[in-house]
């Protein structure tokens, strides 16, 4: 889980200050458009706001594995990743958008929501594991 962690905090607030900086590029090599009017900018800028403040999280949660709120921090990456799973798919399939980094980043996210539930399931093993084990005085 600590690995995970780490590689979704470091992608995060990359992705997150790219769009923080300069939206434009990495909206189109997502998606194949410009972002044209400032509003969209203002957006794509509040987005980058969100990845890089989820990639803080990760990455103050990594030595927290164990805990409830390591555990609380791998749920909600779960659900922005498979969110963004979905959100991407509708935008190459349902919308026709298409920039170089569509479905790499559909196949990322995805990876990376497995990789979630994987460490989710091994945690829940191990917590149960653990409570069978005979306490020690």
């Amino acid at each position: 889980m600590k690995t995970l962690l780490i590689i979704t905090a470091m992608l995060e607030a990359v992705i997150g200050l790219a769009l923080l900086l300069a939206p434009a590029l990495p909206v189109s090599l997502l998606l194949g458009v410009v972002l044209e009017t400032p509003g969209e900018q203002v957006v794509a800028r509040v987005a980058g706001a969100a990845l890089l403040a989820l990639g803080l999280a990760c990455w103050l949660a990594r030595g927290e594995v164990r805990s409830r709120a390591g555990r609380g921090v791998v749920r909600a990456i779960l659900l922005y990743n498979a969110s963004a799973v979905a959100v991407l798919t509708h935008a190459g399939l349902g919308l026709g958008l298409f920039g170089v980094g569509l479905w790499p980043a559909v196949g990322l996210h995805a990876g990376l929501a497995i990789w979630c539930v994987a460490c989710l399931g091994m945690g829940r093993a191990n917590a149960a594991a653990e409570s069978r084990q005979p306490k020690l005085k």
